[in-house]
């Protein structure tokens, strides 16, 4: 009897085995899940991006506003009818210590 139910603990031990550890067992389903969730995220990350980038590239080719607005963020341009001022910071100046005389 005892050899009896080794032996079918040890047909369900090996029936268990490609269920958990095999090629497509249990364990890397799950891994899979995760990964295909992990991607899903970054691509709707990717796909905001890409629709700001056509919206951009949109804007570029139909309207003259966007290209004035790089133009003069990026570049440093100005138009021939307009007067450039140039606001500087002061310089800082070192701080003021006063000597103690001994």
């Amino acid at each position: 009897m005892r050899g009896l139910t080794g032996v079918l603990v040890l047909l369900i031990v090996l029936l268990q085995y490609p269920l958990w550890l095999g090629k497509s067992s249990w364990l890397k389903v799950w891994d899979l899940k995760r990964q295909i969730t992990e991607q899903r995220a970054a691509n709707e990350v990717l796909a905001a991006r890409n629709g700001q980038l056509a919206a951009e590239v949109n804007d570029l080719k139909t309207g003259y506003g966007a290209i004035d607005a790089r133009a003069r963020y990026e570049l440093g341009m100005i138009r021939q009818d307009e007067i450039f001022f140039q606001v500087m910071e002061p310089a800082a100046s070192p701080p003021i210590t006063r000597e103690t005389e001994p």
